[in-house]
């Protein structure tokens, strides 16, 4: 696994190194990326071109099935053979395009390395979670389609070797006692795994039982197996998904950086650091110089001094830019959706399900990508009550519900694109 050399460039305290720390991540909204690094290293020296000289931080893995028998770690200048997107990959695997030497043996060698760490993931107690991003396509400045981006196989592929490759980075920097900043992602609080049990339950959704008292080694491996439940009934029901796996995902702690290596829950590994993207991320920075200090690769260790304030820097600055592209993901979906009604009519109505609910009203994903807002004051008739799991709307008179997960069919009442809101209408 081979990662661009950013230490190579970025010198630690230089002013491209205080700007990368102050910025501590990449920035990316639809149509444009503003990046940690400036263009000329992230967009070329420290990109990977296909058969041009480059300076690596390589991580060295040899398997037995699924378990590592071997492990080195080496500064390196690399050649790549090939750019290959996810798209090709996928064409590969399905017997739709042909892979070609040089890089065909590697490539069928990771497919099956992948297939061994997926069986074993299966097995353990690691969180199932599928998500899809949405991708936006840009014609003369407009944005003129959204699609929903699916995990694909070629996705798993490059996942499993990023966190293998994290994972042992990790371990070397622990157990030698190397400053340096973990990704961690602790246990969760059991009273938050046994709100989870009682929300899914008020939705019908088998969950598996829980001792009397529960433990928090205990609450990890309950989320574990609560959240291969939640995606085998969502497979059978066909729907939910979203809001299932949004209650799975508010039972946990929040991931962040820090000194201290206290392990990943969701990942179910005892160390775990990022260390793979250092051209949009600063802890991977930092982790570099930290590996590169402990093979004798010419950089110093970072100063652990200053470590607990990088980590508590680098999460916030993680979770703004999370904040900055979810709201510019919501402004692209609603010049979307005004194109869509100016073209097809407002009195168009949408299939949709509730993926959100709050005592104001509930939240709707509909159409091709969009999402609103159905307020309850827009529901006649009734009087409607938040449950106590949070989970579903009663009609105090008619005794009906609107549950997460429920199907619903809405039109649009408002679109506000500047703020990324749309309020909803009910049809059904």
């Amino acid at each position: 696994v081979h990662t661009a050399d950013a230490p190579a460039y970025v010198r630690p305290r230089s002013p491209l190194d205080k700007d990368a720390y102050r910025r501590s991540t990449s920035v990316s909204v639809p149509g444009a990326v503003e990046p940690m690094l400036p263009h000329a290293l992230s967009s070329d020296a420290c990109s990977l071109v296909p058969g041009e000289d480059r300076r690596t931080v390589t991580v060295e893995l040899e398997y037995d099935g699924p378990e590592v028998t071997r492990v080195a770690f080496h500064r390196s200048l690399i050649r790549s053979d090939k750019r290959l997107d996810y798209d090709q990959v996928d064409r590969i695997f399905a017997g739709e395009e042909r892979a070609e030497e040089p890089w065909a043996g590697p490539l069928a060698a990771a497919r099956a390395l992948a297939a061994e760490l997926d069986r074993r993931r299966d097995a353990g107690n690691a969180l199932v979670v599928d998500s899809a991003e949405p991708e936006f396509r840009f014609e003369g400045g407009h944005v003129v389609e959204s699609v929903e981006k699916l995990q694909t196989e070629s996705h798993r592929l490059i996942e499993h070797l990023m966190i293998a490759a994290n994972e042992q980075v990790a371990k070397l920097l622990s157990e030698r006692g190397i400053p340096a900043l973990y990704r961690v992602h602790e246990r969760p609080e059991p009273a938050a795994v046994e709100r989870l049990v009682a929300q899914l339950a008020s939705l019908d959704v088998a969950t598996p039982p829980l001792p009397k008292q529960l433990a928090p080694s205990q609450a990890a491996d309950a989320i574990g197996e609560i959240s291969r439940m939640v995606d085998q009934h969502v497979r059978r029901a066909g729907h939910g998904r979203r809001a299932l796996t949004s209650l799975v995902l508010r039972s946990l702690k929040q991931a962040r950086y820090g000194p201290v290596p206290l392990g990943h829950a969701g990942l179910g590994l005892q160390h775990y650091c990022h260390f793979t993207s250092p051209i949009r991320r600063y802890p991977d920075i930092v982790c570099h110089r930290a590996l590169l200090s402990a093979i004798g690769g010419g950089e110093d260790a970072p100063r652990a001094a200053g470590l607990e304030e990088a980590g508590a820097h680098t999460s916030d600055r993680e979770r703004d830019a999370m904040l900055i592209e979810r709201g510019a993901d919501d402004v692209a979906r609603c010049f979307l959706l005004e194109r869509d009604l100016f073209e097809h009519g407002w009195d168009r109505e949408f299939e949709g399900e509730v993926i959100g609910v709050i005592g104001a009203g509930a939240f709707v994903a509909f159409g091709d990508g969009y999402q609103g807002m159905l307020p309850v004051r827009k529901l006649r008739g009734d009087w409607w009550e938040l449950n106590e799991e949070g989970t579903l709307l009663r009609g105090t008179e008619s005794g009906g519900a609107i549950r997460l997960g429920d199907p619903a069919t809405v039109r649009v009442d408002r679109v506000d694109t500047a703020k990324g809101r749309v309020d909803l209408l009910p049809v059904s």
